[in-house]
């Protein structure tokens, strides 16, 4: 590996401008006074951008699997120098920001993210739905999940050392990959720099999907961060809708004045059985991020490892059920006896209701994760 900076830009049919970024990106190179390389990766292009990007003077590497991540981890594969820089080949990033970017770097900032918020934003760069809804919102939703404090989480233009590059982890094939890259960082405690980088109107068509491409993001993050968008709300849920379910058992009760009766103890049993379904998912997203290597293993599935076992699971979901079983068949009981008559018994069969169906997902849920967990079987 040598010093300097490999400038890394994927490619797919972008003959009307990736020899003008490479160009540009060697420009930028020799005014920072920095050695280097170009690296292209061509994406499946069928227009003539590899043979371009050939004789602009970029090193031109093939990558047969199809997306922005997949593109993207060829070419960090193929670079030579300890600082890689990421752009794209369509020439919407303003290589003037180089030198801002390798100051970072210096400074000790492991990963470098560009902001074009904290830039400038050509007019017709960016469209009003992106700038002001979409990217905001993702970018928010990662800095309220990790605290990474990056005011623009999807800029396509950063640089990172070399060394950091086996701490993220990086393994997503599509655009989902931006989020992935920041998300590890964080997760792995590496050193987060931003600075501006200019956004200008990009050359040949657009290959973003607004819609496709955001819901990736989301989708990746939701995966990502199962602890704060499932287990938290989940368990409160659960815990709320037990306290309302339990409390009203026996009779009405009168809080401050206010009588709370069946209708409550109804809605407890709906927050009850909500909550547990959240919760599961939940654990079933993070059991299975471990699983696929998305995420390391940490100290909730640990201490959930440390307190549940398949058979624990078992054991807990069938006496669950019982006591609902018992509590219907008494109800059934009291009902024989009174000759089959009118009977008051709503909130028994309330309870019973909710025991017996806690039951069997607790059983069927701990026999889900158990097989999830033999996939990622390691000493707690």
């Amino acid at each position: 590996m040598s010093e300097g900076v490999s400038v890394v830009l994927p490619c797919l049919n972008e003959i009307d401008s990736v020899a003008a970024v490479v160009r540009e990106a060697k420009a930028a190179m020799d005014e920072a006074g920095v050695a280097g390389e170009v690296v292209v990766v061509d994406n499946g292009s069928t227009d003539g951008s590899a043979d371009a990007a050939a004789h602009a003077g970029a090193r031109v590497v093939h990558e047969r699997r199809r997306g922005y991540g997949a593109a993207y981890m060829a070419g960090f594969a193929a670079a030579e120098c300890d600082v890689i820089v990421m752009a794209d080949a369509d020439g919407s990033y303003d290589f003037a920001a180089l030198p801002a970017f390798l100051d970072r770097i210096r400074d000790g900032d492991d990963l470098v993210m560009g902001s074009r918020f904290k830039g400038q934003i050509e007019a017709g760069a960016m469209p009003w739905t992106h700038q002001h809804i979409g990217s905001p919102i993702l970018s928010g939703l990662l800095n309220m999940l990790y605290r990474t404090g990056i005011e623009d989480a999807h800029c396509g233009m950063r640089a990172f050392r070399r060394s950091a590059l086996s701490e993220m982890r990086l393994r997503m094939p599509g655009m989902e990959f931006a989020s992935e890259m920041v998300v590890n960082a964080a997760r792995a405690g590496l050193r987060i720099g931003e600075v501006p980088v200019n956004y200008r109107v990009r050359g040949g068509r657009s290959k973003l999907r607004t819609v496709p491409d955001g819901w990736r993001h989301l989708r990746f993050l939701m995966l990502y961060s199962p602890t704060h968008l499932f287990l938290v709300p989940g368990l409160a849920l659960l815990l709320i809708g037990l306290l309302m379910l339990v409390a009203l058992l026996p009779g009405p009760v009168i809080v401050l004045g206010r009588l709370f009766d069946i209708h409550v103890m109804v809605l407890g049993a709906l927050l009850t059985l909500i909550g547990f379904q959240i919760l599961a998912i939940g654990l079933y997203a993070k059991t299975l991020a471990v699983t696929l290597r998305l995420q390391p293993m940490d100290r909730t599935l640990r201490a959930l490892r440390r307190v549940f076992s398949l058979e624990r699971g078992l054991v807990a979901g069938t006496l669950l059920f019982v006591i609902g079983f018992v509590v219907d068949f008494w109800i059934a009981t009291e009902w024989a006896s009174s000759g089959f008559g009118p009977l008051n018994a709503v909130r028994p069969a309330l309870f019973a209701l909710v025991a017996m169906l806690l039951g069997l997902q607790v059983v069927f849920s701990s026999l889900f994760l158990f097989a999830i967990e033999l996939q990622v079987r390691e000493p707690a």
